[in-house]
C-alpha cells in the first residue's frame, strides 16, 4: 500500500446499475473479510434513481455493515464516488456542501449519500481502488450483475 497505510483487513467491491438514468436502479458488494476469508454478497434497488446514487450507495451500504473501525479498501469503477471520496469532500465540506462551478458555488448533488458517506469514512480507515468497469474483474463482474438483478426484480415485483 503508498503512503505506508496498513494492508486492509476488509475488501469492499462495488457497483451500481442503471436502466435508464434515472430510472430504476441497483446496487450491490462484496465484503472480503481478509484474515477469515468470509466474503458477504448484499443488494439492493430503488425504483427512480441515477447509476450514481447507485454507485454511492453501494459503498455506503457496504460499509454500514461493519461492526467495529476497519481498514477497508474500496474497489470501485465508479470514478464519481473514488474522486469524490478521496478528492473532492474535503472542498465540499469546507465549502458547506457546495462546489465551485464557472458560475460561482451550486449545492453538492446527492448531498445526502455524500453526508452518509463522509460519517463513515470518518470511522474506518478507507482506501479507494478505481478499477475499469467492465473488464473482466471478477467481483466487479459480479457486483454489476447482482446491481442489475436487484432492480430488474423490483421492476418485476411492481407489476
Amino acid at each position: 500500500m503508498k503512503n505506508g497505510s496498513p494492508a486492509p483487513e476488509v475488501y469492499l467491491y462495488t457497483d451500481g446499475a442503471c436502466s435508464g438514468n434515472p430510472g430504476p436502479g441497483g446496487w450491490a458488494f462484496i465484503l472480503h473479510h481478509v484474515p477469515t476469508g468470509k466474503r458477504l454478497e448484499v443488494s439492493g434497488a430503488e425504483p427512480h434513481t441515477t447509476n450514481n446514487k447507485m454507485e454511492l450507495r453501494a459503498v455506503i451500504e457496504g460499509l454500514n455493515r461493519l461492526k467495529r473501525a476497519t481498514c477497508v479498501r474500496v474497489v470501485t469503477d465508479s470514478s464519481y464516488v473514488q474522486k469524490g471520496a478521496a478528492e473532492w469532500l474535503p472542498g465540499w465540506k469546507a465549502r458547506d456542501w457546495r462546489r465551485k462551478t464557472s458560475s460561482g458555488y451550486e449545492p453538492v448533488k446527492n448531498v445526502d449519500l455524500w453526508k452518509g458517506l463522509d460519517e463513515l469514512l470518518s470511522k474506518h480507515k478507507v482506501t479507494f481502488e478505481l478499477i475499469p468497469g467492465h473488464a473482466g474483474h471478477p467481483e466487479n463482474e459480479r457486483c454489476d450483475e447482482l446491481a442489475v438483478q436487484a432492480y430488474k426484480q423490483l421492476m418485476k415485483d411492481s407489476h
